[in-house]
């Protein structure tokens, strides 16, 4: 039996629960305990922790996880029979009952109102920001596909300019050359006519 009044220590509190000094603290912050701390900031443990921990021990050794187990820890009403956990109001002096529809219907609302809501806003303003963010890329997506549609028109039309061009000095090429050969021709004959004067 333990005093209700004695501070322990945590290697006394380890001996007494079996889980190591580390194991002490990290329980600690995973499920918020309030352990007293004296002056010189130490921790101390009293019968109240004692029992904290001998629950905890209890809820682990029935299958509950950490969460689950945070769970219980923070909400007084709910309180573990020898089989399950029942959710029971205080007010209710029999510990064993368990929770009617309508309890049941109230605590899952207010689960669902205080946990799975604000996760649902959170996922649906992920979900906002996503569709955001592809209607941008899409936008990008189609301003780069009408840039390198114009960059290819713009190609294909100076393209086809030198092509013009190309073609424009080849007959000016030859119609150097038509020139040249008429006069080439014209200087024959006036010279063949010459000569037979």
């Amino acid at each position: 039996m333990f005093d209700a009044e004695k501070e322990y220590s945590i290697s006394e509190i380890s001996e007494v629960t079996g889980y190591p000094t580390h194991v002490l603290r990290y329980y600690e912050k995973e499920f918020d305990l309030k352990i007293p701390r004296n002056e010189s900031n130490h921790r101390y443990y009293t019968y109240k922790e004692i029992e904290t921990f001998n629950y905890i021990k209890t809820l682990q050794e029935k299958g509950f996880t950490n969460k689950q187990i945070k769970l219980i820890l923070d909400s007084p009403e709910m309180i573990l029979n020898e089989e399950e956990v029942s959710v029971t109001s205080l007010m209710k002096k029999d510990s064993d009952l368990t929770l009617n529809y309508e309890d049941m219907f109230d605590f899952l609302k207010e689960i669902i109102v205080d946990e799975l809501h604000p996760k649902l806003l959170e996922r649906e303003n992920q979900s906002v920001e996503a569709i955001s963010d592809l209607k941008e890329e899409i936008i990008q997506l189609r301003t780069e596909i009408n840039s390198k549609e114009r960059d290819v028109l713009i190609c294909e039309n100076a393209k086809l300019k030198m092509q013009i061009k190309e073609k424009a000095y080849e007959m000016a090429q030859m119609n150097e050359e038509l020139r040249r050969e008429k006069e080439s021709k014209k200087g024959f004959f006036k010279r063949l006519f010459k000569s037979k004067k």
